[in-house]
C-alpha cells in the first residue's frame, strides 16, 4: 500500500516538472500546465502533440495589476 502511494507520488512529481519544462520550450504558461500534469499526468500528451506558441510568451499579471480597478 505504502509503495504505491510512493509511486503515484514520485510519477506525479516527475510529471510536473517535465510539464513545466515542455511548457516553457513551447511558449506557453509554464505554471497553469506544471499544475495540470500534477492533477492528470495523462495531460503531458496534450502538450506534446501542441505544437509552439509563436511570439512573446504569455505573461502573468503581477498582484498589483490585478487590484487595479477596470
Amino acid at each position: 500500500m505504502v509503495e504505491g502511494i510512493v509511486i503515484w507520488g514520485v510519477v506525479i512529481l516527475i510529471a510536473g516538472i517535465t510539464g513545466a519544462f515542455v511548457a516553457s520550450s513551447k511558449n506557453r504558461d509554464w505554471s497553469a500546465w506544471t499544475a495540470w500534469s500534477i492533477i492528470f499526468p495523462p495531460s503531458l500528451l496534450v502538450l506534446f502533440l501542441l505544437p509552439r506558441n509563436r511570439g512573446p510568451a504569455p505573461r502573468r499579471p503581477t498582484l498589483d495589476e490585478e487590484d487595479l480597478p477596470s
